[in-house]
């Protein structure tokens, strides 16, 4: 069955060419169909923890060339919510869909500042939140649909800014900043700030669960700073959800669980020597780690609605697990990163040991490729997330030359 599959797949490529992305195959290796959900070369999927979903599960949130496009999943039919002029993302931010409504909450560049809009999917029907300075970033919506919560970064346009874009990632992440998140009341546009910091917060996201929760980093270089936290939206004191305990230790691409009970994260102990999905329970601190295999690291993981799988989207060959640990970091040779789309399924039971003075329980996983991405250029994050009926995984990738929008069917 394999053999007829890959025999079809060679014949596809080669009669359409490397430029003709396939609508669907078979995966040679894992017997997995993949499906391509974009139509346009350069479609995007959301990041992992960006909310992509409507709240009845019938439709995700794209970008595309021509804009937002929502993708019915069951007829994989689309349709242009918000063209593309009218919104602006970045990497982790800009996006997200309510969890209550069937709208989309994005940021637009105007005149004045970045204005902040929502969007009906199916009707079209929009209206503007609130304007805010230039240097305002929408990050999340929360578990209520009540809030929008973001991040400002006091500077003035044309000042540190592009200064600081010509700089390398750990040059500009050590100096200091003046940062704050700020919460917007949906319905009435009010506007509230909070937690003035000097860090750089980052990839601030929502408590799918609870209204008043949210989950930031500092962002860095993760070795040395102590990177997850919680804390509520508004006034508060933030809470580290794990303290780095060794030298070159990293915790980081941090991620709610569904139901919001615990926050989960790559964990290395240290960066690139032994690797961990770890994870801290919210409300009682009860932590859980998995041991993962060097080859089946991967950049981003994440975790399935009812929170039986996890996936993964591997690392290409400038990957953290292609390297030795800081403070060597020597490429290896032979290459050992896992250039693949990985479904986990954990074993039963666990076993509870001692770390830092702490129980913990460390179960196993089981590792399962899905799809092979030895063509997928890592510098585009796969950025992994399951579909809201737990049967498939999206990911975004350039396997085939052009950027597109995939899903992988899982076998239960």
């Amino acid at each position: 069955m394999k053999t007829v599959a890959s025999f079809a797949y060679l014949l596809a490529s080669a009669t359409l060419g490397f430029a003709a992305v396939p609508v669907e195959w078979t995966e040679p290796e894992t017997g997995h169909r993949v499906v391509r959900l974009s139509r346009e070369a350069g479609s995007m999927s959301l990041y992992f923890h960006q909310n992509a979903f409507s709240p009845e599960g019938d439709k995700m949130i794209i970008s595309t060339p021509g804009g937002l496009s929502a993708v019915d999943l069951k007829s994989r039919e689309l349709d242009l919510v918000v063209p593309r002029a009218r919104y602006s993302s970045r990497g982790s931010s800009g996006v997200e869909m309510g969890r209550r409504s069937r709208h989309v909450y994005y940021s637009a560049r105007g005149d004045q500042g970045t204005v902040l809009r929502a969007t009906h999917i199916d009707t079209k029907e929009s209206r503007d939140i609130i304007q805010l300075p230039f240097h305002a970033a929408l990050n999340g919506v929360n578990a209520d649909e009540t809030l929008i919560v973001g991040t400002l970064s006091e500077r003035r346009p044309g000042s540190r800014g592009s200064r600081r874009r010509r700089q390398g990632f750990e040059e500009r992440a050590r100096q200091p900043r003046a940062m704050k998140f700020y919460s917007i009341e949906i319905e009435t546009g009010k506007l509230s700030f909070f937690h003035p910091s000097t860090n750089w917060l980052n990839h601030a996201q929502c408590s799918p669960a609870d209204p008043a929760l949210m989950l930031y980093c500092h962002e860095g270089p993760w070795h040395e700073l102590d990177r997850v936290w919680t804390r509520p939206i508004g006034p508060g004191h933030s809470k580290l959800m794990h303290r780095r305990t060794m030298p070159y230790e990293i915790a980081g691409h941090e991620f709610f669980s569904r139901d919001g009970r615990h926050v989960w994260y790559d964990l290395q102990t240290p960066r690139s020597k032994e690797f961990w999905l770890a994870s801290v329970a919210v409300k009682t601190g009860e932590r859980i780690r998995y041991p993962v295999a060097r080859s089946e690291w991967s950049v981003h993981y994440n975790i399935s609605p009812d929170g039986s799988l996890f996936a993964g989207d591997g690392g290409g060959p400038k990957s953290v697990a292609n390297h030795t640990h800081l403070p060597e970091k020597r490429r290896l040779d032979p290459p050992s990163n896992g250039q693949w789309i990985y479904l986990f399924r954990p074993e039963p039971g666990f076993t509870v040991k001692q770390i830092d003075g702490e129980p913990v329980k460390v179960g196993r996983l089981r590792a399962e490729k899905l799809v092979d991405l030895s063509r997928h250029d890592y510098d585009l994050e796969p950025n992994v997330m399951f579909t809201p009926d737990g049967e498939w995984i999206v990911f975004r990738s350039n396997l085939h030359g052009e950027r597109h929008v995939y899903a992988v069917r899982i076998i239960r």
